[in-house]
C-alpha cells in the first residue's frame, strides 16, 4: 500500500521542495496551504502521516494538531517550524506531536522522520487488529436466560476488589467469565495474567506463581517473576485450582490474605496488588471435605461464587455460537464467507455437546475449513463427523411421533409452526425413541442422548413422556 503524506504548510517552496522529495521516494503526496484546507484534506483522505507547520494564516498548527487529535490519536503529526524554540517543541509534544522539526531540514531528516512515523502507523494497526481478533475470540455470545443471567453478575461485582470462584463443566466457558469479570472492572488497563494450575508440575507451580531467583533450582539459571508479579496492579485468572497441591494451596493463601509474596528460593517479600479471580469444574467444598483442598483458602476464593452454564442448559444459544465461530474461523484464515443452512442449525442445536463451547468451537473450525459449498448443510455435518447418527434421520413425518426423528427442512419448520416448536418435536421424537430402545430405563436412555438423568427426567415430564417403567428398579 503506497504511504499518504499530506503537507499543511503556507510557504509555496517548502510544499513544493518536500512533495518532490517524499514522491520520489513512491509516497502519494497531498497539500494544503492554510490549517482550514488541511483539516478538509485530512477528513477527505486520511493519510498515514501529517507534516504540520506551526506557524500558520488563520488557524494555527496547534489548534490543527489538536483537532487532528481529537479525530484520530494514532496518527502521527510531525510539527514543523522555522522559529523553534525548545517550549514550542514541549507544547506540542504535550498535545501529541510524534515529532518537531526546525526549518531548514535535510532531506535525509525528513525522510528518518516520516519512516519513523510510518512505522509507528503500521505497528499501530497491528496491534490494533490483533486486539480486535483477541477481543473478537473471547466474546460472550449467547441470548439466553442463563447467559443474562451472568452478565448480571459479572456486572454487579466488576466494580469490586472481592474474589470470585466460577465453576461449571470443562469446556463451558470459565476464562471468557474471568475476562469479562476483568475488562468490566477498574483493573481492565493493567495486565490479564492467566495460569492453568492443572497444566504445571506440582514442582514447578510455585516458581510459576510466585517466581524464583537464579541457582534455587536445576534449570534456574536467572531470576525470573512469577505470575503474581506480572499481574501486580491487574487481575491474576488461576484456571483448574482444585489440582493444586495443599503445599502451594498454603503458599497462595498467605499472598490473598497479606497481600505478600516471596520467590522461590529468596527471602525477599514483595508486596503485590493482585485481584485473583480462581477457576474449576471440581466441587471444591466436597474436595475440602475429603482433605484434597484447603477449607481456609476456599472460602478467600468463594466470596462471589459464579456457577457457568453447560451447552446443553442453553441449546438457544447453540446457534448464535455456530454462526460466530464460522465468521471467526473464516475470517482469520483468510476461507470463503459461508454461512450453516437452518437445517444444519437444528442439527447442532439438537445435539448434546458433552464438550460444551470448546466441542462446539472444534466442530465448527472443522466444517469451515474442510466444506467446500456455498453454505455448510446437515449433509456436511455427517461428511466431517460432526453429530453422527443425529443428522441422519430420513422420515417423512412432520409430527413428531414417537421413535420418528423429524427430517432436517425448511418445510419441518414451517409445519411445526417456528424453529421452537420444531426443536421441541425434534427433541421429544429422540426421547421417545431413546427411552423404547432403553425400554424405558430412564439411565440408560440418558446415556444414549448424553444428557443427565436429571436432565432427562425434567424433559420427560415437560413433554409429557413416560419411561415405561420406574427408573429406580431399571438397574441404571
Amino acid at each position: 500500500m503506497t504511504p499518504k503524506v499530506l503537507i499543511i504548510d503556507d510557504e509555496r517552496n517548502i510544499r513544493r521542495t518536500f512533495k518532490m522529495v517524499l514522491t520520489s521516494e513512491g509516497m502519494a503526496v497531498d497539500v494544503a496551504e492554510s490549517g482550514e484546507d488541511g483539516l478538509a484534506r485530512f477528513k477527505a483522505h486520511r493519510p498515514d502521516v501529517v507534516l504540520l507547520d506551526v506557524r500558520l494564516p488563520g488557524m494555527d498548527g496547534m489548534e490543527v494538531l489538536r483537532q487532528i487529535q481529537a479525530a484520530d490519536a494514532s496518527l502521527p503529526v510531525i510539527m514543523i517550524s522555522g522559529h523553534g524554540t525548545i517550549a514550542t517543541a514541549v507544547e506540542a509534544t504535550r498535545h501529541g506531536a510524534f515529532d518537531f522539526l526546525e526549518k531548514p531540514l535535510s532531506k535525509e531528516r525528513l525522510l528518518v522522520a516520516i519512516r519513523n512515523a510510518l512505522d509507528v502507523r503500521n505497528l499501530n494497526r497491528e496491534v490494533r487488529v490483533l486486539r480486535e481478533r483477541v477481543n473478537r475470540r473471547h466474546l460472550m455470545v449467547g441470548e439466553s436466560a442463563s447467559m443474562q443471567a451472568i452478565r448480571q453478575q459479572i456486572e454487579r461485582v466488576a466494580g469490586t476488589n472481592a474474589r470470585v470462584l466460577i465453576s461449571g463443566e470443562s469446556g463451558t466457558g470459565k476464562e471468557l467469565v474471568a475476562r469479562a469479570v476483568h475488562e468490566a472492572g477498574d483493573r481492565r488497563d493493567k495486565p490479564f495474567v492467566k495460569i492453568n494450575c492443572a497444566a504445571i508440575p506440582e514442582e514447578l507451580i510455585e516458581s510459576e506463581l510466585f517466581g524464583a531467583v537464579k541457582g534455587a533450582f536445576t534449570g534456574a539459571t536467572q531470576t525470573r517473576d512469577g505470575k503474581f508479579l506480572q499481574a501486580d496492579g491487574g487481575t491474576l485468572f488461576m484456571d483448574e485450582i482444585g489440582d493444586m497441591s495443599l503445599k502451594a494451596q498454603a503458599k497462595v493463601l498467605r499472598a490473598l490474605q497479606e497481600g505478600e509474596i516471596e520467590m522461590v528460593g529468596g527471602n525477599k517479600t514483595y508486596t503485590v496488588d493482585v485481584r485473583v479471580l480462581a477457576a474449576t469444574n471440581k466441587d471444591l467444598a466436597a474436595e475440602v471435605g475429603s482433605g484434597n483442598f484447603r477449607e481456609d483458602l476456599f472460602f478467600r476464593l468463594n466470596v462471589v461464587p459464579l456457577l457457568v452454564p453447560t451447552l446443553r442448559d442453553r441449546p438457544t444459544d447453540i446457534p448464535l455460537l455456530a454462526e460466530h465461530f464460522l465468521s471467526v474461523y473464516q475470517d482469520e484464515n483468510g476461507l470463503t464467507q459461508r454461512s450453516f443452512t437452518e437445517d444444519a442449525l437444528m442439527v447442532l442445536q439438537s445435539l448434546a455437546w458433552p464438550g460444551n463451547i470448546r466441542e462446539l468451537a472444534n466442530a465448527v473450525e472443522r466444517l469451515a475449513i474442510l466444506s467446500t459449498g456455498e453454505s455448510i448443510g446437515p449433509d456436511d455435518l455427517t461428511l466431517f463427523g460432526v453429530g453422527g447418527d443425529l443428522v441422519a434421520g430420513d422420515s417423512t413425518n412432520q409430527e413428531g411421533t414417537a421413535g420418528t426423528i423429524l427430517p432436517c427442512d425448511l418445510s419441518s419448520v414451517l409445519a411445526a409452526g417456528g424453529l421452537v416448536a420444531a426443536r421441541q418435536q425434534y427433541e421429544k421424537s429422540l426421547i421417545a425413541e431413546a427411552l423404547t430402545q432403553s425400554g424405558g430405563n430412564v439411565s440408560k436412555a440418558a446415556r444414549l442422548l448424553g444428557i443427565d438423568r436429571t436432565n432427562l427426567h425434567k424433559k420427560i415430564q415437560t413433554y409429557d413422556l413416560s419411561s415405561g417403567r420406574e427408573p429406580e428398579k431399571g438397574g441404571g
